[in-house]
């Protein structure tokens, strides 16, 4: 598996992919993280611009995609509960695979812990399979975030004296 900032003409891809993990989403019981169309195309455009979108390429095609930011996030500014730590973070927002080949999460993990090992992501309650997946990979439990529209998120955090153990 390899992993590169996205390009434009990456587009359509990453819009299947982001379709296929909404209807995975729907048929797991989680029908309103994304609902029918997030994350709308303009953020894709500015993640892609902004440098902050990358796909996971596996057997000659693009699987996976997800934005990873340096520094702080607003969204993390405010929570109920505790950080483990206030260094400095990367932030992994809307990670998505299209289901066909394994390890996409994980590669994905591995990719930003060599930018920064100090990383936090976000989840609904209702996305069990992403809150396996964030669990299985180290990262702990810190509380509950709320997006902008003000519904609330799972909120996990691995630092890097935690990584150095797995």
């Amino acid at each position: 598996m390899t992993i590169r900032n996205a390009l434009q003409k990456d587009f359509d891809d990453i819009l299947r992919i982001y379709a296929r993990a909404r209807e995975y989403m729907k048929r797991n019981g989680n029908p309103t993280q994304w609902g029918e169309n997030f994350p709308p195309e303009a953020l894709i455009n500015d993640d892609i611009r902004e440098k902050r979108n990358y796909v996971v390429e596996a057997d000659g095609g693009i699987h996976g995609v997800f934005a990873f930011i340096l520094g702080d996030d607003p969204t993390y500014a405010r929570i109920e509960g505790a950080w483990k730590s206030d260094a400095p973070y990367g932030t992994i927002h809307r990670i998505a695979s299209d289901g066909e080949v394994k390890g996409v999460f994980a590669a994905a993990i591995a990719f930003c812990k060599t930018r920064n090992s100090h990383l936090r992501i976000d989840t609904h309650a209702d996305n069990k399979t992403m809150r396996y997946a964030i669990e299985k990979a180290g990262f702990k439990k810190c509380g509950i975030i709320r997006v902008a529209d003000g519904t609330p998120r799972i909120a996990y955090e691995l630092i890097p004296e935690e990584a150095e153990f797995r």
